[in-house]
């Protein structure tokens, strides 16, 4: 006989086509009949990119064929346009941020790229462009944030509006969210997939950004809850996919890639930070992670390569103090600034 319990074990080991997650713990099951031994599922998805439902329904249908005694196996797909995003050339598109006129996305496929510094900069260097744009920085990761301590506010707490709206902390310009405002240094954050979802969404709209010209998103890393519900809520404009050489970073950016094209979020182009160490006593560049990694992953994308950031003492000094790299002057400095540059050609 078969069971709900028993469809919704083998539904969890269906995966979103490009991403980590299953599609029971996204959210997509909407309802689960059973009749005898036949069974009928319902899915709710929103993509405009058919093969995405199509390898859903292949996958789910080869999975619970595998159940003892099953009978007749019906998948019932609702499909649903996600929020519109402007589109590559110049299209204008609707931001589901009230006041935000561009949102762009940084993202990496595992952690330790640097992609949050690359975030930081980015939103700083956008703020510098001719007419001085207002740029926000939401700080996505809620596990590992890090936006707090790299503009030196890790000790400044939000506050809140009478309708509970949360007003951004500002620092050098731009306005920023991030789970680093609301815990101490050495408190871990603990919650499971639906409260995190609910504390990202709070951060987007639950914000007073403004009027904004871009805001920037810190994304964490990989491809799980988090980005799934960014990038199904809200119209984001491009991507920046932050890699380093090497081709165990590269593999992992790939995948990154793939889950924007899965959710047709257009591809800005692709940045290899720690692109090569840069010497502080003869201004040398040492390749220690490899070369022409980003630039063959950008061609193998189909995208441009943005910019190649180099590993310096400045970069983790300016970090650390407090003061982006980006608000100075230098080789780094100056990758940042044509890096905003691109983006905001690119919107």
């Amino acid at each position: 006989m078969i069971d709900e319990t028993a469809v919704r074990e083998v539904l969890a080991r269906v995966s979103y086509p490009g991403f980590s997650r299953d599609i029971l713990s996204f959210g997509l099951v909407k309802e689960i009949a059973i009749d005898g031994d036949d069974v009928r599922v319902k899915v709710e998805i929103a993509t405009r990119d058919p093969a995405v439902p199509q390898q859903i329904y292949t996958d789910a249908q080869a999975a619970l064929a595998k159940l003892e005694g099953i009978g007749e196996v019906k998948l019932d797909f609702d499909i649903k346009d996600p929020p519109d995003a402007g589109a590559a050339g110049g299209a204008v598109g609707k931001s589901s941020i009230p006041g935000v006129k561009k949102v762009v996305a940084v993202a990496s496929g595992k952690g330790g790229v640097g992609k949050s510094t690359v975030a930081a900069n980015l939103a700083v260097a956008l703020s510098k462009l001719e007419g001085s744009p207002a740029v926000g920085l939401c700080d996505c990761d809620l596990y590992g944030p890090s936006v707090a301590l790299m503009f030196g506010r890790d000790d400044a707490r939000p506050m809140a509006t009478e309708q509970n709206e949360i007003i951004p902390i500002e620092a050098h310009g731009i306005k920023l969210m991030s789970m680093g405002f609301l815990l101490d240094d050495s408190s871990p954050v603990i919650v499971r997939g639906p409260l995190a979802t609910r504390y990202t969404q709070q951060f987007l709209r639950g914000c007073t950004w403004g009027e904004l010209d871009y805001l920037v998103l810190d994304l964490p890393p990989g491809t799980g809850d988090i980005q799934l519900t960014i990038v199904q809520t809200v119209a984001v404009d491009g991507a920046v996919v932050v890699t380093t050489p090497q081709e165990m970073a590269l593999i992992d950016a790939r995948k990154a890639a793939s889950m924007f094209a899965k959710v047709n979020v257009p591809i800005v182009g692709v940045v290899e930070n720690m692109s090569y160490f840069l010497s502080p006593s003869d201004g040398e560049r040492y390749p220690i992670f490899g070369e022409g990694g980003g630039q063959a992953e950008a061609e193998r994308l189909g995208v441009p390569l943005l910019g190649q950031i180099p590993i310096e003492m400045a970069t983790r000094e300016a970090g650390d103090n407090g003061r982006p790299v980006a608000l100075g002057d230098g080789e780094t400095a100056a990758a940042f600034s044509d890096l905003a540059g691109q983006v905001a050609k690119f919107l």
